[in-house]
């Protein structure tokens, strides 16, 4: 029997609880904003394709903070301070204003509309004390409004109302703010009963997580971290109560059952985390099936994921189906998701024209298809067996790089998917239905780990993270300590318990990613633990009154997510802000000797690796910068031809003395550039390339990976700058040390 290629695309919708124990109001907008931009747009340009199916998850959490804007509970600062009349404003209002009104993707949110990208740009040329000096109470009126309508999705943009201020375009008043708001409240009551409506359909199959999105493996036992990380340092206190498990699986399911008239069938693991601790009681709740990464799929199987130059898995076999977990309660089965196709929609088309965005996706499940054809017994020109590609990842966070919030991609990926006669978009519930999984997974060798690197070390292992669990695990004792203290006698310090295992909490924590919100999302974490112990009337430990971290600006850090700049020599802060940095000049300190170059920022997507170099303010090149940029590399694990630096009077010491494999030059006076590969002899030998640079304010680079030798995922690279005058030595940076980039 001939089989299509059946591929089952999973949105995970998620947003933690921002509604703080302590007075209830929510502290951050982002339930009402990505409410207005994300959701509910998704399922209805899903609904003009109906032979494509889908799943979609929706957090526990989310519906409930979801329901509490659509009644009209839910004020966040955001929201309280747009609707109050401008003349009101006060100093510190203004200010809030100003520095957090324009949070949002400056190219896809804000450039588009002239009047919010000239109030932009008013503040980043001239400064938040400029704005407070010289705005008027019309131009806060202008930002407030722009702030919530750059939100809103344009699938909507034909509504009559939302048309008439998108061509207003300035000078709204209160009374336009406040019908913006009930605009917004009137999109997010729609999101619930249209995902209901199209899984009644049969077009869509909405899963569920456990209620506030915690590490179920790290509730069962935080030694879980040493799985895949064994010498990880944990938390001082062990935190072991996986009795939390099934609550936190009950209330989700009781949850859904109310909203969607029926039982849910899949579940989302928060972090797609599993452990074979976790598969009796997701098993026992009812649950048919969930999903996890290719990385623990890997871990479990003992097997690296090979992958070829276009980044296709080389045993496709293995991974594109679903297994089989026995239980004592049942069976399960969980489908694993290609962790690159994942990532190439989450993180890399949106920097990509829609149309050839679209046809790359299409252009890899074809190729999928075509390696398991060439694999299965006597070849053929159909598949013999039904093959299931999981495609999983977050369904908000990524459109808002993507042109008009994703629209033009999706409608050309879902034209050629609709018409396409080999591949079939698939809800994992109804394959699983018609293909039961044969492959067995032993449930006790499922590897414990995350769709983050197969690991726990997002969330736990940090000295911050660390902190922060050994306060959990000190309000769970209280807690314990109080068993007149149900669920049905205290509910509040149950949902302060449940509130504070919150995953979101330890991915801010410490190292590896971080925010503008970093402070409040600690505060939230504290504020949660702190409503547990005014719940139970007992003394809050004064750990709970301080924060777990220090906030403030960091030094030298590593990259912590893909960036997609424009190449325009402006260096736009929200292009680079998950950049690595290194700090180079005088902001290294004093006693570091001046350089021309404050700090070198770098990081990657799947198309290019990229460098920003940030001048001292002042410098001229040519005047007060050499002329020449050369910038070196060469590949650690890897046996390449490599030559000397090309340039003379090099001091004789490492790094300088280091053989290279790569260059590329740049005159910095006519931004011209020239690039190199060693070949034998130690010669350097010229080479075609599609390199960019941007000069203005900064200089940027972005070199393709389609211009170097082909790598496997996680190789590395490390690089070295020189600047020259006329080809001889000048200085390097970053002095006494090197730049490492991993291929993604």
């Amino acid at each position: 029997m001939a089989h299509p290629l059946h591929v089952a695309i999973i949105w995970h919708q998620h947003q933690p609880l921002y509604k703080s124990r302590m007075g209830g109001q929510y502290r951050l907008p982002w339930v009402r904003l990505h409410g207005t931009k994300d959701y509910l747009d998704l399922v209805l340009l899903l609904e003009r394709y109906p032979k494509l199916h889908q799943t979609v998850n929706l957090v526990p959490s989310l519906i409930l903070q979801l329901e509490d804007y659509v009644a009209g509970t839910a004020f966040d600062p955001y929201l309280s301070v747009a609707l109050k009349a401008e003349e009101q404003l006060d100093d510190t209002e203004k200010r809030f204003i100003a520095e957090h009104f324009f949070d949002a993707n400056r190219h896809h949110l804000i450039d588009p509309h002239p009047r919010y990208a000239e109030l932009y740009h008013q503040r980043q040329e001239r400064g938040i004390t400029w704005c407070l000096e010289h705005w008027s109470a019309q131009d806060y009126s202008d930002l407030m409004a722009w702030h919530n309508l750059a939100w809103i999705d344009p699938l909507f943009w034909d509504d009559p109302a939302i048309a008439q201020w998108l061509e207003q375009g300035q000078n709204f008043t209160l009374s336009d703010r406040q019908r913006i708001y009930s605009k917004q409240r009137e999109i997010l009551s729609r999101i619930i009963p249209q995902h209901r409506k199209m899984q009644d359909a049969g077009q869509l199959e909405v899963t569920t997580t456990p209620y506030t999105h915690p590490i179920l493996p790290l509730l069962a036992d935080t030694n879980a971290g040493r799985v895949a990380v064994p010498q990880m340092g944990l938390p001082e206190h062990r935190f072991q109560w996986a009795e939390d498990i099934p609550r936190h699986l009950q209330k989700a399911w009781d949850l859904y059952l109310d909203r969607f008239g029926r039982s849910p069938r899949g579940l989302w693991p928060s972090e797609q985390s599993v452990s074979p601790t976790i598969l009796p009681y997701v098993a026992k709740q009812g649950f048919n099936w969930l999903c996890s990464d290719e990385a623990v799929l890997g871990w479990t199987l003992k097997h690296f994921f090979h992958r070829d130059g276009f980044g296709n898995v080389l045993e496709p076999e293995m991974l594109y189906r679903p297994y089989r977990l026995e239980t004592p309660y049942g069976d399960l089965a969980i489908v694993f998701r290609d962790h690159r196709l994942s990532d190439l929609i989450g993180f890399t088309y949106g920097a990509m024209d829609p149309k050839r965005a679209a046809t790359d996706l299409v252009s890899h499940l074809e190729a999928i298809s075509r390696s398991l054809k060439s694999r299965q017994e006597g070849g053929g020109t159909v598949l013999h067996d039904p093959w299931l590609v999981t495609i999983a990842l977050d369904g908000e966070n990524c459109w808002e790089f993507y042109q008009q919030d994703g629209k033009p991609f999706l409608e050309h990926l879902y034209h050629t998917l609709s018409e396409h006669r080999d591949i079939k978009l698939v809800t994992v519930a109804e394959y699983i239905d018609q293909f039961p999984p044969t492959a067995k997974l032993p449930a006790d060798q499922l590897h414990s780990g995350s769709w983050v690197d197969g690991s726990f070390t997002t969330w736990i292992g940090d000295p911050a993270k660390n902190r922060a669990w050994d306060l959990l695990t000190q309000a769970r004792q209280v807690l314990a300590n109080h068993p007149e203290a149900t669920e049905e006698t205290n509910p509040e310090a149950w949902e302060a318990l449940y509130a504070a295992e919150g995953s979101d909490w330890f991915w801010w924590f410490g190292e590896g990613h971080s925010s503008n919100q970093d402070a409040m999302f600690d505060q939230l974490f504290r504020e949660h633990l702190y409503a547990l112990y005014q719940a139970l009337n007992e003394p809050v430990p004064e750990e709970l009154r301080r924060p777990v971290e220090i906030h403030e600006a960091r030094g030298d850090h590593g990259p912590e997510s893909f960036i997609h700049p424009i190449i325009d020599g402006l260096g736009d802060e929200q292009d680079w802000d998950k950049a690595g940095r290194v700090e180079v000049g005088g902001a290294r300190g004093t006693m570091h000797r001046s350089s021309t170059i404050q700090r070198i920022w770098y990081g990657v997507d799947h198309l290019n690796f990229y460098l920003r170099f940030d001048f001292r303010a002042g410098v001229k090149v040519g005047v007060d910068c050499p002329p020449e940029l050369h910038i070196l590399w060469y590949y650690p694990d890897r046996i390449l031809h490599n030559s000397p630096i090309p340039v003379a009077e090099l001091p004789d010491h490492a790094p300088l003395n280091y053989l290279y494999h790569h260059h590329l030059g740049i005159n910095l006076e006519t931004q011209s550039t020239w690039f190199q590969e060693a070949g034998e002899h130690y010669r350097w030998y010229s080479r075609a390339n599609r390199i960019q640079i941007g000069l203005n304010t900064c200089l940027e680079v972005a070199i393709p990976w389609a211009d170097l030798p082909p790598a496997e995922p996680d190789w590395s690279l490390r690089l070295v700058s020189i600047f020259a005058d006329e080809g001889r030595f000048c200085e390097y940076l970053p002095e006494d040390q090197m730049v490492a980039i991993t291929v993604p």
